[in-house]
C-alpha cells in the first residue's frame, strides 16, 4: 500500500478532493438511478456497480496521465486536433435521433460496446491546443491574421462540428477559450473581434437551421423553447424537469435522508443533470454548500498548482483544462435553483456517465502532472543545498 502511495504525485490536496467527490457520489447515484431501474432498464445494484467502474476506470487514467510529463501535451495535442476533428465528423454523420430529436452526441466504440461522447473529449484537447499557442506567442507582438490560422481555424471547425447536436457544450467550450485567450494576454481587441464573430456565426446557423428543419431536427427549437421557457416566468409543462427539481430542493429544508428521495421519480436525469437537487433533497442544505464547497477548493488548489508552476505553458494548461470543471458544475447546480435555462451538463465526478467522468479525470490528471513536476523541481533544489541528503539516500 506504501509503495501505491508512493507512486502518486502531484498535489496532495486535489487528489482529496478528487476522492471525496467520488466517494459521495456512490449514495445519490444509486438513490436516483432507482427511477430508471423501476422504468425496466436494469436493476440498481448493476447500475451501482456501473457507476463504480466508471470512476474505477477514471481514476485508472487520472493516475496514467498524471505519471506522463506535462511538456509531452503541447506536441500531443497537435496530433490529437485532427484526430478529434474525424471523430466529431464520424459523430455528426450518424445522424441518430431520439424521439425525432438530433441526439447525435456519441460514437460506438466497435467491441467493447460502449458509447462515447466525443465532445467531452474535444473540450480537453481544444484546451490543451489553445494553451500551448498562447504560451508561444506569450511575449511576441500578436497580429491577428497570423492567428487566424494556427489558432483560431482549428477552433472554428471542432466548434462547428459541436454545435448541430449540443448548443452548451460549444458555449462553454468558446467562453472557457474567451476566458483563457484573455489570461493569456491576447490583445482585447482581437478577443472582441471573435467574440462578435462567433456570435454572427452563431445567428448564421440559427437561420439555416431554420431554413432547413429537417437536416437538424427539433435541436433550434428545443434552444429557443428552453430561453423562452426561462425567461417567461410562466410555469408550463416544458418547465417539468425545472419545477420537480425546485421541490426536492424546497424538500431539502427538512432532508430526508439518504436514499429517501421522492422527487428521484419524477426527475428523467435525476442521477445526471439534475443530481444536485437529489442531494439536497436528501441531505439538504448542508449537502449542497459541501459539494459547493470541494467545487471552490478544487479551483482554489487550480489556480495555486496554475500559479506555482514555472513555465507559461504549464500556468495555461492548468487554467485551461481545470476551469470548465468547476464551471460546468456551477452551470449544474445554477440549473438546478433555476439560475440558468437547461443545459444538460453534467455535475463533474458525481453524475453518472462515463464520458464525463473519464474526460474529467482525464483532465485532473493534466493539472497533477503540472504539480508533480513542481514538486520535483522542488525536490531537486532541496537536494542541491543539502547535498548530505543525496548521501544518506545511496548508502
Amino acid at each position: 500500500m506504501q509503495n501505491i502511495f508512493k507512486q502518486i504525485k502531484g498535489d496532495k490536496a486535489i487528489w482529496a478532493i478528487v476522492a471525496l467527490l467520488a466517494i459521495f457520489s456512490f449514495m445519490p447515484v444509486y438513490s436516483a438511478a432507482s427511477n430508471l431501474a423501476n422504468a425496466g432498464h436494469t436493476n440498481t445494484f448493476s447500475l451501482l456497480v456501473k457507476h463504480f467502474m466508471h470512476l474505477l476506470l477514471g481514476f485508472v487514467i487520472m493516475f496514467g496521465v498524471h505519471k506522463v510529463p506535462y511538456k509531452y501535451f503541447r506536441g500531443l495535442s497537435m496530433v490529437m486536433i485532427p484526430i478529434v476533428f474525424v471523430l466529431l465528423l464520424i459523430t455528426m454523420l450518424q445522424g441518430t435521433t431520439i424521439d425525432g430529436a438530433n441526439a447525435s452526441r456519441w460514437i460506438q466504440i466497435p467491441i467493447v460496446n460502449m458509447s462515447f461522447q466525443t465532445s467531452t473529449l474535444a473540450s480537453v484537447v481544444l484546451m490543451v491546443y489553445v494553451a500551448r499557442y498562447l504560451s508561444k506567442i506569450r511575449d511576441k507582438e500578436v497580429k491577428f491574421k497570423e492567428t487566424i490560422l494556427p489558432l483560431w481555424t482549428p477552433i472554428f471547425f471542432i466548434l462547428i462540428l459541436i454545435l448541430p447536436a449540443n448548443f452548451s457544450t460549444t458555449a462553454i467550450i468558446f467562453t472557457m477559450i474567451m476566458m483563457l485567450a484573455f489570461i493569456g494576454g491576447y490583445p482585447l481587441k482581437y478577443l472582441a473581434l471573435m467574440i462578435v464573430s462567433g456570435i454572427a456565426a452563431l445567428a448564421i446557423f440559427i437561420l439555416v437551421a431554420k431554413a432547413f428543419p429537417d437536416a437538424m431536427p427539433n435541436r433550434v427549437d428545443t434552444w429557443m423553447s428552453r430561453i423562452e421557457n426561462f425567461t417567461n416566468g410562466e410555469d408550463t409543462e416544458a418547465d417539468y424537469q425545472i419545477e420537480k427539481a425546485k421541490i426536492a430542493i424546497a424538500t431539502g429544508r427538512s432532508p430526508l435522508g439518504p436514499g429517501k428521495s421522492i422527487q428521484k421519480n419524477f426527475l428523467p436525469q435525476s442521477s445526471s443533470d439534475f443530481i444536485f437537487a437529489i442531494i439536497i433533497e436528501e441531505y439538504g442544505l448542508f449537502g449542497g454548500i459541501f459539494i459547493l464547497f470541494l467545487y471552490m477548493w478544487l479551483l482554489f488548489r487550480i489556480v495555486v498548482v496554475s500559479h506555482k508552476s514555472d513555465t507559461i505553458f504549464g500556468k495555461l494548461l492548468v487554467l485551461g483544462v481545470g476551469l470548465p470543471i468547476v464551471f460546468q458544475a456551477l452551470i449544474n447546480m445554477a440549473v438546478a435553483v433555476e439560475l440558468f435555462p437547461v443545459t444538460g451538463q453534467t455535475l463533474p465526478l458525481i453524475s453518472s456517465g462515463g464520458t464525463s467522468i473519464w474526460m474529467t479525470c482525464m483532465a485532473i490528471g493534466i493539472i497533477l502532472s503540472v504539480s508533480a513536476k513542481r514538486e520535483e523541481l522542488k525536490e531537486q533544489e532541496d537536494a542541491e543545498d543539502n547535498p548530505l541528503a543525496i548521501l544518506s539516500e545511496a548508502i
